[in-house]
């Protein structure tokens, strides 16, 4: 029998699930998978840990993020595994088993929204919801060669989804190509509003962040797409600034939403969810205070970029997926590098687009476009646009 530590599969361990649509629609004929962090009536939301899932029934009703798809025609295919609780971007996880990358076997899928980008890449659904705080949708879509949204903060409802940081927390999704990336956005953000996007600013410090191999490669793709495109620099503070930033601030809310049930309960967790979780119950009243006034100077800067019909241009992530195995120092350098790029996004509540546009070493890169306030639906189209839409080959 295959423990759960060594299982490879998208799903949560057990019966899958199947929930028919409620009507037709734009989704009609599509199926949909969803986060093991969002309820579906009649399923228990586990969050990726064995304590949190004992601990619960069944839920009474679906998060209205299901409801929609659902009532769009989609069906609901099963729940998919996270990274316990949703502390990670790797997508391993120690109860139930370390889904696998379809586009890079060898390799990582990405967290937390593991599970999800497994099911897109390898078939098993069209459309799949994650959540996204610190670039949990992000990186899967670029380490499994998808196309994946994060909306604007507060554009798609939160209710049914387990709390992690709410100030970052959204709901995003994962399709192969983006037109179906489209489809679900139409259904979960309603008609489109605001202009296309026609002004596009390579942010060179971003790319600098890079490997310059994966950097040099975007940059292959990208300039002929955007011949002439303007250059500008984010990172004021210094990039180690907005990842402590980041890190604190995120850590003080998974903290005052998780940190009463984790006293209380003493779950089991894996070894490094273990330590992220005993950095964010250390964290002080003090820091907050510190380190508050640098994520509204980051915001400020980065809104002040984008006016309307206006996008930054980032590596979706700083390398290609990890290997299935990394060591510590590969992990804590990807981290160093990967989350002052998702942050710019996540500290600003802005909308982010990742584009499997290459492949680098046998494994899909991410480029990712970051638009104003509410510019989820023109992101879409700039990403049909500029680069086909079509699924990564």
């Amino acid at each position: 029998m295959t423990s759960p530590a060594s299982r490879s599969d998208a799903f949560v361990p057990g019966p899958r699930g199947f929930l028919p649509p409620t009507a037709s629609g734009r989704l009609s004929g599509l199926r949909f998978a969803v986060k093991d962090l969002i309820d579906i009536e009649g399923f228990v939301t586990g969050a990726g840990n064995p304590d949190w899932r004992a601990g619960r029934g069944p839920a009474a009703a679906s998060a209205p993020v299901v409801t929609i798809l659902r009532a769009a025609g989609a069906a609901f295919v099963g729940q998919t595994v996270t990274d316990e609780l949703a502390f990670s971007l790797e997508g391993a996880n120690v109860h139930d088993g370390t889904p696998p990358n379809p586009a890079a076997p060898d390799r990582l899928p990405g967290g937390s929204s593991s599970g999800s980008a497994a099911a897109v890449a390898g078939g098993a659904a069209e459309i799949a919801l994650g959540t996204d705080t610190g670039g949990s949708v992000r990186v899967p879509a670029a380490f499994c060669g998808l196309y994946g949204m994060r909306p604007t903060h507060g554009q798609v409802s939160l209710d049914g989804v387990v709390p992690f940081a709410p100030s970052y927390d959204t709901v995003g999704w994962f399709a192969r190509d983006a037109g179906t990336l489209a489809r679900a956005a139409e259904s979960l953000l309603g008609a489109a509003s605001g202009p296309p996007i026609t002004r596009f600013l390579v942010v060179e410090d971003a790319f600098a962040l890079a490997d310059a191999d994966l950097a040099q490669a975007l940059l292959a793709v990208l300039l002929p797409a955007l011949a002439g495109a303007e250059r500008v620099r984010v990172f004021a503070e210094g990039a180690g600034a907005w990842r402590e930033a980041y890190r604190i601030l995120q850590g003080a809310e998974i903290w005052r939403s998780l940190g009463p049930w984790i006293t209380r309960m003493r779950p089991r967790f894996g070894p490094s969810i273990a330590e992220r979780f005993a950095d964010a119950a250390g964290i002080t009243d003090a820091e907050v205070a510190r380190w508050q006034p640098v994520r509204l100077a980051i915001r400020a800067r980065v809104r002040g970029l984008l006016a309307p019909g206006t996008a930054l241009v980032v590596p979706t992530a700083p390398t290609p997926a990890l290997p299935r195995n990394p060591d510590a120092a590969t992990l804590g350098d990807f981290y160093a590098r990967a989350l002052p790029l998702t942050a710019i996004a996540g500290h600003s509540g802005l909308p982010q687009i990742t584009l499997p546009v290459a492949r680098l070493n046998g494994a899909p890169i991410g480029l990712s476009l970051i638009g104003a306030d509410g510019a989820d639906a023109a992101l879409i189209a700039a990403g049909q646009t500029l680069f086909g839409g079509r699924p990564l080959a």
